[in-house]
């Protein structure tokens, strides 16, 4: 009885120093680890976060020093910022939905899928966004209407537009074709020995997609979704044709009542900037978030 005290203070003596071996080791491979290049750990805000603050302080200096316009342009086109910033995000969401389903039937063996997948996407992609917006907004009421005076169902034969449902159609429509073809090459970019591998231990194809290759498809696509995010709030402004009461259209009405071209444009401007910057950068912490190497 009176040995297990030095025995048990001897094996905690031997257990600490094991502990502090394998953290030395683990210091060591960190270290080594750091001094290949692209793989350094930064703690340092990204510089370029520098260039938002700058331009959202020019915004804010013009309102403060010179609020006539600029404060009113503020606080006349605010409602419309807001609808271009939940525009872009609704719409976004579904595209990334559409892509991916777009992106699956492209690469599916099955044929019928496949031919409709890439129907979906050669045409799409062959109208311009503007012109689709147009269609929607104009036309499908349109065919909404004639289908519903077709099957005799009141609530479409007198079916009215929703300007801000259907700009969001067109967007989801249009962007979904072009995020189908990022699935689809981030999807064919893993190699087909990964989803060999994950059948040969016993998954179904639909498991291996879901468990191991989107999980890798996802970091690859990154980069181009979020370049596609950022052309969004940019294309949104073209939803302003058809009676979508967004920052573009906020600002065209502005500068119709007041004739100051110059302080309006400049203003809508900068806040399409300030959006643009903010979200690029968030995009880059995501990406470095993630691990992918530029």
């Amino acid at each position: 009885m009176p040995e297990k005290g030095p025995i048990r203070n001897f094996g905690r003596i031997i257990s600490g120093r094991t502990a502090r071996v394998k953290d030395a080791n683990q210091t060591a491979e960190d270290s080594e680890l750091k001094l290949i290049p692209g793989n350094e750990i930064s703690s340092k805000l990204d510089a370029w976060w520098w260039l938002v603050a700058v331009v959202a302080l020019i915004i804010i200096g013009l309102m403060v020093f010179k609020p006539d316009p600029y404060w009113n342009i503020m606080l006349f086109v605010r409602n419309g910022l807001l609808i271009t910033i939940v525009l872009t995000l609704v719409s976004f969401i579904i595209i990334l939905m559409v892509g991916m389903i777009g992106g699956l039937g492209r690469i599916a063996k099955n044929p019928v899928i496949h031919f409709i997948a890439t129907v979906y996407v050669e045409i799409l992609r062959g109208i311009p966004l503007l012109v689709q917006l147009i269609w929607w907004y104009f036309a499908a009421p349109v065919v909404i209407q004639s289908f519903g005076r077709a099957i005799n169902f009141e609530p479409l034969a007198h079916y009215q537009s929703n300007a801000l449902l259907l700009a969001v159609m067109g967007l989801v429509f249009c962007y979904g074709a072009y995020m189908s073809e990022i699935f689809r090459a981030g999807i064919q970019s893993i190699h087909k020995g990964q989803i060999e591998a994950a059948r040969s231990q016993g998954m179904t194809y639909m498991q291996a997609m879901r468990y191991v290759i989107l999980p890798q498809a996802f970091r690859v696509v990154l980069p181009p979704v979020g370049n596609e995010f950022i052309m969004l709030i940019k294309d949104t402004s073209l939803v302003s044709v058809v009676a979508v009461a967004d920052l573009t259209r906020s600002g065209r009405e502005f500068m119709a009542a007041h004739f100051n071209p110059i302080e309006t444009w400049t203003m809508i401007a900068l806040l399409y900037l300030v959006m643009t910057l903010f979200f690029t950068r968030v995009i880059d912490w995501l990406e470095k978030k993630r691990g992918y190497e530029k």
